[in-house]
């Protein structure tokens, strides 16, 4: 990355991440890696170096990835892989994220350790990548969805020390399997996994160690049974119910829909290039998605951007399809979208990023256009400054 001690962006519209309408005309002083000040353009400031852009927006957060998965169309890729080569794979994808605009990830379950690894490397500087908020492997019932990559998990005492194990390798936060899901041959995404009682003492392990807890959740009962053990956020969510909005909006749980999972599944259907058992399950689950995350959204459920990156077409470098998604089938402004992948998902994950704002960190991306005219600008950020250094400057 190229660093300076400090840093001008002038912007003709600049959008904090917080859905409020655009600041025009500002100019963002950064230094030592944070933000600051914002102050208008016509005041002067002084700087190592000025940079101009159209549009400025906080860096992306993605809060669901698979750091060691490309999208390959067939999971059985990705099971043949060996630790060496998943360890390679992950960190060409953190690359990738990083060079697009992702600033933050929230790795949600991996067969090896790569992604705690990876963490401490771009912590140090020694590797480009986005801030990584590693889960280590998921917990999962014994044969349950996931489990060639996670740890099988069998009664309540069972899920506390697989959350300490994950603790022990360097974990972040935990993520749990509720139901089954789309990529694992035999696995009903609509049936329950996990028990209530299983995932309630995993969380109450977490929680005593700090950690943050995602469910992996896509049938009905099964949401609903992660929702009451107390998860803070829900993946994927497809089947929810009014019961569950209910408790949702109860307990303030957020919901990160992944919604480019299955659409770039459903969209790749007739590839002749993905399993049969993925296609025919993702096909089941699209029409419900739109609809019930829609009904989710419209009752005032937090959503939180994620994409699932690393599924069959759901590509790192493509997050901002996910951003582009919720505002077309949730009916978000192209701003509340962003603020959903900004703020609302550094909120979800604990992180100071995702708002700009005076001593928040400078992770921000340079757009030639803007949201409001061109909704596809995010796709192509013209620089990427994570940290207050460029990352990449097209």
């Amino acid at each position: 990355m190229q660093s300076t001690t400090s840093l001008a962006i002038r912007c003709g519209l600049l959008y904090d991440g917080t859905a409020a309408p655009p600041r025009r005309n500002a100019t963002l002083l950064i230094e030592r890696g944070r933000i600051a000040r914002i102050v208008n353009n016509d005041e002067k400031i002084g700087a190592d170096r000025t940079l101009e852009a159209a549009a400025v927006t906080p860096g992306l957060i993605n809060a669901h990835c698979h750091l060691e998965m490309s999208g390959e169309p067939d999971l059985g890729v990705f099971v043949l892989m060996t630790p060496i080569q998943r360890t390679l794979v992950s960190a060409e994808n953190a690359r990738k994220a990083l060079h697009a605009g992702v600033t933050t990830v929230r790795d949600l379950g991996g067969a090896d350790s790569n992604a705690i690894e990876l963490r401490d490397a771009v912590a140090k500087g020694t590797h480009p990548g986005p801030t990584i908020i590693p889960a280590g492997r998921a917990l999962c019932m014994t044969g349950g969805h996931g489990h060639f990559i996670g740890r099988e998990t069998d009664g309540p005492w069972d899920a506390r020390k697989a959350v300490r194990e994950q603790r022990k390798a360097g974990a972040d936060c935990i993520k749990l399997i509720a139901t089954g899901g789309v990529l694992t041959k035999g696995a009903v995404p609509g049936l329950d996994q996990l028990t209530e009682e299983e995932m309630r003492a995993a969380i109450v392990e977490a929680s005593t160690h700090g950690m943050r807890v995602a469910a992996h959740a896509i049938g009905t009962s099964g949401i609903k049974n992660a929702l009451r053990a107390g998860v803070n956020s829900i993946e994927h969510g497809h089947l929810l119910d009014d019961e569950a909005i209910a408790i949702f909006m109860e307990r303030g749980t957020y919901l990160v829909p992944t919604i480019a999972a299955v659409t770039c599944i459903f969209e790749h259907a007739h590839d002749g290039k993905q399993p049969d058992f993925v296609v025919r399950k993702a096909t089941e689950l699209y029409d419900a998605m739109r609809r019930n995350i829609g009904r989710a959204y419209r009752a005032g459920v937090m959503i939180a951007g994620g994409s699932d990156a690393g599924t069959p077409y759901n590509y790192h470098e493509n997050y901002a399809y996910e951003v582009e998604l919720m505002s077309t089938i949730l009916d978000m402004t192209p701003n509340q979208a962003l603020s959903a992948a900004t703020k609302i998902a550094g909120e979800l994950l604990g992180v100071d990023a995702g708002v700009l704002e005076a001593d928040r960190p400078a992770d921000l991306l340079l757009l030639d256009g803007n949201l409001e005219t061109d909704t596809l600008a995010l796709r192509t950020p013209r620089v990427v400054i994570q940290g207050g250094a460029i990352a990449i400057e097209r």
